[in-house]
């Protein structure tokens, strides 16, 4: 048995009492029940995503605390909610006992008795969280794709395991890099780039490299996992990553209309396409700025893409309001965030306000339609992980190196806290009335006609508000420095 600090499956070691005592409150709380269905998290962990109960209030709400939901005002609809599936998180989870395993990735993505995850990314070919440096075509010649020992007994057989558990799950691909052989130093002297790192895509294998993408899905649904969405490129202003591939956002136009959107709509494909993938501060390159809105303008590109992708790496989460307001049709998604040693990475008290205003509500409330952040899993060796990649990043839950001890980080709480009450195809919906220092909150319509609003308060002190959503009110009192999630019908 895995023992999973803070959830009700078994105690954890001496040094956390607190999680212990949290685990027998939630055993407790699963046979309470109420109106209101609220989950709560504190930064010092007293509440870990810990379950309890309101009741709708029979009088009247003459609280001028009120956050009034406002069901008529419509924003984005939710893809969903979810992390990044590596290699190494695939590698981890394996070495986990069968038991243990399935019990984490029930607790993780069922819908019903767990958190929910609905949305995951992947790698085409490898990452800096791959096993190895690799493409699935790495000898020259399209004809010669084929899947590599990583999808085949790594990601696609713990893809298997999420989809038993969740079989509406969405899954997202991004390559790393093209294959070296369709590589060159750049795009004026067009010298062959024989290296995993850096280079740009010679446009004449443009046609070849969208039918990579096309066989990559193709190969995927032989396996019963069908690719919701993809990018064409990972950080496509990043030359430095272990795996990388520079790509501006004309070569990325390019390639949209001359590439990978004629070859997905040859196939017959429906996998929706996001440009770009990268910082909101376009890594501050003055030519960049309005990377995919300056895509959007040409329409043989744009007819192709569903939206655009975000990372929070550099810049402000306003970017995406920005974009929004210049292309209101397209979609946004925010899809990659870490945590590490340099940002205080496995401290909750340091991690969980910033990460619930800036990545899960922050993003949400500028438009995004799904969250995904890094690594779901990596060992207490912040691995494994590739030379030259990120060795300074956790996972959102990181596992001991006997593979039986988890420790959830604060991407794993603030995934759980959007995706436990707002399912895929909600609808963020308006809100009105009381706002407070410290205070922000995101509501929503499910598909059941159930409500959600999820909130954090990062001040020190605790703050007592009422909802109403126009036929039912009830107050919380929520816990200085906290996340805190609520469903009702």
């Amino acid at each position: 048995m895995v023992l999973l600090c803070g959830v009700a499956m078994c105690s954890c070691s001496d040094d956390n009492d607190n999680n212990a005592k949290n685990d027998d409150d939630n055993k407790t709380q699963e046979v309470e029940t109420g109106d209101v269905k609220i989950i709560t998290t504190t930064s010092n962990r007293s509440k870990d995503l810990t379950t309890s109960y309101v009741n709708f209030k029979t009088t009247d709400n003459m609280s001028p605390s009120t956050i009034r939901l406002q069901p008529a005002d419509t924003y984005q609809t939710m893809d969903g909610f979810g992390a990044a599936i590596t290699g190494s998180t695939c590698y981890n989870l394996l070495k986990m006992t069968p038991e243990a395993r399935q019990a984490f990735l029930e607790l993780t993505f069922d819908p019903e008795n767990g958190y929910g995850f609905s949305y995951v990314r992947i790698a085409i070919g490898c990452s800096d969280f791959s096993l190895s440096e690799y493409t699935c075509c790495d000898t020259e010649g399209i004809e010669n794709f084929a899947l590599t020992d990583e999808e085949t007994k790594y990601v696609i057989p713990i893809l298997k395991e999420i989809l038993a558990i969740n079989p509406n799950l969405k899954i997202m691909g991004t390559p790393w890099t093209a294959p070296r052989w369709m590589k060159v130093d750049n795009l004026t002297d067009l010298n062959p780039y024989n290296s995993w790192t850096s280079g740009s895509l010679n446009p004449k294998y443009y046609e070849d490299y969208g039918q990579y993408f096309v066989k990559w899905i193709k190969a995927f649904a032989q396996n019963g996992i069908k690719i919701y969405s993809v990018t064409p490129q990972n950080e496509p202003l990043n030359r430095g990553n272990s795996a990388s591939m520079y790509m501006s956002w004309e070569q990325e136009r390019d390639f949209m209309k001359n590439g990978l959107g004629p070859a997905l709509q040859a196939a017959g494909l429906d996998t929706k396409v996001y440009a770009f993938d990268h910082n909101y501060n376009y890594d501050n390159i003055a030519s960049e700025q309005s990377y995919p809105v300056k895509i959007y303008s040409d329409a043989d590109a744009a007819q192709y893409l569903a939206g655009a992708a975000y990372h929070n790496y550099g810049g402000d989460k306003d970017e995406l309001t920005v974009v929004h307001n210049a292309a209101p049709g397209m979609d946004l998604v925010f899809t990659e965030t870490s945590i590490g040693t340099w940002n205080n990475g496995q401290d909750l008290s340091k991690r969980l306000d910033d990460d619930m205003k800036e990545v899960a509500l922050g993003t949400v409330n500028r438009w995004c339609k799904g969250v995904i952040v890094w690594n779901l899993m990596l060992d207490e060796d912040r691995g494994p992980y590739r030379p030259g990649g990120c060795s300074t990043c956790f996972g959102a839950v990181d596992i001991n190196r006997d593979y039986t001890k988890i420790t959830r980080n604060s991407h794993y709480y603030i995934i759980a806290h959007m995706a436990s009450v707002v399912k895929p195809d909600a609808v963020r919906i308006g809100t009105s009335g009381f706002t407070a220092t410290g205070l922000t909150y995101s509501a929503f319509r499910n598909t059941d006609g159930s409500y959600a609003l999820v909130a954090n308060n990062s001040s020190s002190s605790a703050i007592k508000f009422t909802i109403d959503d126009g036929t039912h009110h009830f107050a919380y009192e929520m816990p200085a420095s906290s996340a805190a999630s609520f469903l009702w019908k």
